[in-house]
């Protein structure tokens, strides 16, 4: 073929992949199999690379993106990308209406629409192209994700006219069904879950690798136009509903099941309607937005200090909904803790299926008056964790069972104690060799926080113990690849990455080391400043009671546990084990110097650079303290892309709050 013949063969792949591709992935009516799509589209792909002078930025082979990256560029953003007000009862809605009523009149026209849980983008084309795409960050400077945003299928390479400037803001989001899918792979490969789909959308699109962020199958809805001009007849769109509609035109998803109305009565009406349809949804949806539709009256409303005036977020209370408990399983922790788990006839909630939950301890139980046969409602807490509120008592028939905690252990059969050491009545299993335990315990070791073994989860961990590959979290050290390879849904590649992973972990040092080891009342915060003081396993395995004590935050309790847990000798010889396999017993951190001193950090969003951990390190080798909770003692928020509600708080009680930038200043970390 020559030159003519071969940008014709181009071209006409290009428009049968984007002809094809619009019918399985939005239509879902395909014209073609699977094989003849692949078998176009890997023909596209080395045409494209044996021919780089036909590259095009539009080419849909853009979709499975390019080279990965060492970091993101920062992007600054022209029109700033604000956050909402957050309203929470019919009455503050009423009041907002009101308000701007009060000055633009009782005819005004607002836009009512979902708000999709996602992760807020802007995207810029130019002559009709999309050219860039940055996440929102703090609403001045986001990172530059354009490559993970052409990976977005909904997100159009080339409009249907040649615009000549468009800025347009999104929300990226997972749909609901490759949430699950995606954690279904992640748990069969003993890996961490994503805890919904909005973090796991935020997780995708910040992959510096963009074929991962590609294989992660991300949507988005464009909601707002953030600059550019539309026309319609030769004039400019001043409504916000016209102009949603043509950009839709133009090849955009634009939201559907928005409406302009006028009137409380309506708007209130249309949220409810909203609300209604939230579990139907193929996405996950948090509110719904109520704003201004003129885009000239908005200007007459005005803007606030970080949120605008002509518009708020209506915010649904967390879904409740009736159902059966069928039974209580008793889970046993690692630290032998015995905790009810109901068992519920399946109840979909906040967008997933609902068939088990926590019931803590028999207080609760006892509290709630919860039987098993109970019609109990049910919610969840945050719309992550599933927790039952109480009984519906007036719907019993006399058959439901009061629960009682059990005797012995279920999992081993010993008796069981009452500890009232802790926040509530704990029941305990304490036999040593208790199997529930040590797979729990082995478990935790492996996880993120602890030695971060990735690849070794629950799975993993039941599948070693039950082939008698392990029997303690000793013998994860030696472990070969080829006696792991062959065990189900492993294979040679995996087995080798655990055992790497595996080895990788002996370097963690005794900060992880001592909160992997699971001392009762020692978390990761504790275990650092017990590594600090004592330096070394040998030292924390012969300290006493005082010596405990003697180290900030460590009370009692925790003293008295290190030193019991210290003095069993089936402790004393796995740590004398662990040493001999080549783990680093030693302390790693050491404080660079005092600047932190005193001053206690809370992290919120997505750094540009480093992840949240990383900081948190900084943050304690310079002396600070790092809170999961924003309170009047917090010295400064450092707060990043998608920062949430604890940034709100902080500007509420008047606290400091610093970017990344501003935190490796205060620091030797960067010049």
């Amino acid at each position: 073929m020559n030159s003519e013949q071969i940008k014709e063969r181009i071209d006409f792949l290009r428009k049968k992949i984007e002809y094809n591709s619009k019918l399985y992935y939005e239509n879902d009516s395909p014209e073609i199999t699977d094989y003849e799509y692949d078998n176009m589209f890997r023909e596209l792909v080395e045409l494209e690379q044996k021919y780089p002078e036909f590259d095009s930025p539009t080419s849909p082979t853009k979709r499975v993106g390019g080279a990965a990256i060492d970091k993101f560029e920062k992007f600054t953003h022209r029109v700033q990308m604000g956050s909402l007000t957050d309203v929470f009862s019919y009455e503050e809605l009423k009041d907002f209406i009101k308000r701007t009523n009060d000055i633009l009149g009782e005819n005004t026209e607002y836009s009512v629409e979902p708000k999709i849980d996602g992760l807020s983008v802007s995207l810029i084309y130019r002559d009709g192209v999309f050219v860039q795409g940055a996440t929102r960050g703090d609403g001045f400077v986001g990172e530059d994700v354009t490559e993970n945003l052409r990976t977005v299928r909904s997100v159009p390479l080339k409009l249907k006219e040649p615009i000549k400037y468009l800025n347009v803001r999104a929300e990226v989001y997972m749909p609901r069904h490759v949430f699950r899918e995606l954690n279904e792979v992640r748990e069969a490969e003993g890996l961490s879950l994503f805890a919904n789909p909005r973090n796991a959308a935020a997780g995708s699109l910040r992959q510096l690798d963009p074929k991962v962020a590609g294989r992660r199958r991300l949507e988005a809805f464009v909601f707002n136009l953030q600059e550019g001009e539309l026309f319609l007849d030769g004039k400019t769109l001043d409504k916000h509903s016209d102009i949603l509609d043509r950009l839709n035109e133009l090849g955009f998803v634009t939201l559907q099941d928005r409406k302009a109305l006028v009137g409380f009565d309506k708007i209130a009406e249309h949220v409810k309607y909203l609300g209604e349809k939230r579990e139907s949804l193929a996405y996950d949806m948090d509110g719904a937005v109520v704003k201004v539709n003129s885009i000239s009256g908005r200007g007459v409303v005005g803007e606030g200090t970080s949120t605008p005036k002509w518009a708020v977020a209506y915010k649904y209370p967390p879904e409740e909904k009736p159902t059966k408990l069928l039974s209580i399983d008793i889970q046993v922790g690692r630290t032998g803790v015995l905790t009810p788990t109901a068992n519920l006839a399946p109840v979909r909630l906040a967008g997933t299926v609902v068939q088990r939950a926590t019931l803590h301890n028999i207080n609760i139980i006892r509290d709630r008056d919860i039987r098993i046969g109970d019609t109990v409602i049910v919610r969840k807490a945050g719309e992550i964790i599933p927790e039952i509120l109480g009984s519906v008592k007036e719907a019993r028939d006399g058959s439901e069972q009061v629960f009682e905690m059990p005797k012995v252990c279920p999992s081993c059969g010993h008796e069981v104690v009452r500890d009232d050491s802790g926040d509530g009545v704990a029941i305990r299993c304490v036999y040593p060799g208790c199997p529930a335990q040590n797979a729990r315990a082995i478990v935790h070791f492996a996880s993120k926080s602890a030695m971060n073994i990735e690849g070794v989860g629950p799975q993993v961990v039941e599948l070693l113990l039950a082939e008698g590959l392990i029997s303690d979290i000793a013998d994860l050290y030696t472990l070969k690849a080829e006696e792991i390879e062959y065990l189900d849904r492993m294979g040679k590649k995996s087995a080798e990455n655990i055992i790497n992973a595996i080895e990788e972990s002996k370097s963690r040092g005794l900060e992880r080391l001592l909160f992997a080891l699971g001392v009762k009342g020692v978390g990761e915060v504790a275990a650092e400043e017990i590594a600090a003081k004592m330096q070394t396993l040998d030292a924390c395995m012969n300290a006493t009671f005082e010596d405990y004590l003697q180290i900030e935050d460590i009370g009692e309790v925790t003293a008295t546990a290190l030193v019991e847990f210290f003095a069993q000798d089936k402790t004393r010889q796995l740590c004398e084990r662990l040493s001999e396999l080549g783990l680093n017993t030693h302390a790693t951190a050491e404080k660079k110097n005092d600047t932190f001193a005193g001053l206690t950090f809370v992290l919120t969003g997505t750094l540009p650079t480093m992840t949240r951990d990383e900081a948190s390190d900084i943050i304690k080798k310079y002396g600070g303290k790092v809170s999961s909770s924003v309170s009047k003692k917090t010295s400064y928020v450092l707060a990043g892309d998608e920062a949430g509600s604890k940034l709100q708080k902080a500007k509420d009680l008047g606290i400091k709050i610093i970017d990344e930038d501003e935190f490796l200043k205060m620091t030797e970390e960067k010049a």
